[in-house]
């Protein structure tokens, strides 16, 4: 099982730090080391982070969340739906880089599609958009698409193309992406801010996909 955050518990800072893991859990298997996403901030323990800590630094740490993606080797594969809405984007770049790794490998036998929808204010905000690209093209079964909801003027022109989409994640985009799963072995990843979260939720709802199959995270 690879959960998705860890709290931060740093030495003179009364603050406890809860930090996105997006790195692929065979970075922790083979080197033992994780890669953290925190964005600079007067928050005590993301301030300590950018300006505190260095290499040999000491912290103690939790590891937590409850948008893990925790497949059965033996059983079948899952068809993944993830939809992230801006930061929301580094817990499903971890599970996207985990699909990506026991695709290549024999030994998992994995077979299981994903489907990545992604959405950001401009495509600057679009984190990780040209590894998840690269990552699609070694394994075809991972799809990404990108959605703009504010485009910068100067990135207007480059808003249309197949890579990058005007607009923010509607019901007949997620229709598209459903139909194109295993509704039988489907499950849904959505983190975002609440009200992308609760307004994805009721069109999934709407098209008859299970609660269960649906997991979200909250950070904001």
């Amino acid at each position: 099982m690879y959960r998705d955050k860890v709290d931060f518990f740093i030495p003179g800072v009364p603050t406890v730090g809860g930090f996105t893991i997006c790195s692929s859990h065979r970075l922790l298997k083979e080197k033992r080391s994780i890669d953290l996403a925190v964005k600079h901030s007067e928050h005590p323990p993301a301030l300590w982070v950018h300006t505190q800590c260095q290499v040999g630094s000491k912290v103690h740490m939790k590891v937590g969340g409850e948008c893990y993606f925790d497949p059965n080797p033996e059983g079948s594969s899952p068809d993944l739906l993830l939809i992230a809405g801006g930061v929301g984007i580094n817990p499903l770049y971890s599970i996207a880089q985990h699909v990506a790794d026991i695709s290549s490998d024999a030994s998992h036998q994995y077979d299981g599609k994903t489907v990545l929808l992604f959405s950001a204010k401009n495509q600057d905000e679009l984190l990780y958009k040209d590894n998840l690209l690269k990552m699609s093209e070694k394994c075809p079964s991972i799809l990404c698409k990108f959605f703009v909801t504010k485009p910068d003027a100067d990135t207007q022109t480059n808003v249309n193309s197949v890579q990058c989409e005007r607009g923010r994640i509607n019901e007949s985009r997620l229709q598209e992406a459903v139909s194109s799963l295993d509704r039988n072995r489907l499950i849904c990843y959505i983190c975002g801010p609440p009200p992308m979260i609760q307004q994805i939720t009721e069109i999934l709802y709407k098209m008859d996909i299970e609660e269960n199959r649906i997991l979200f995270e909250k950070w904001w």
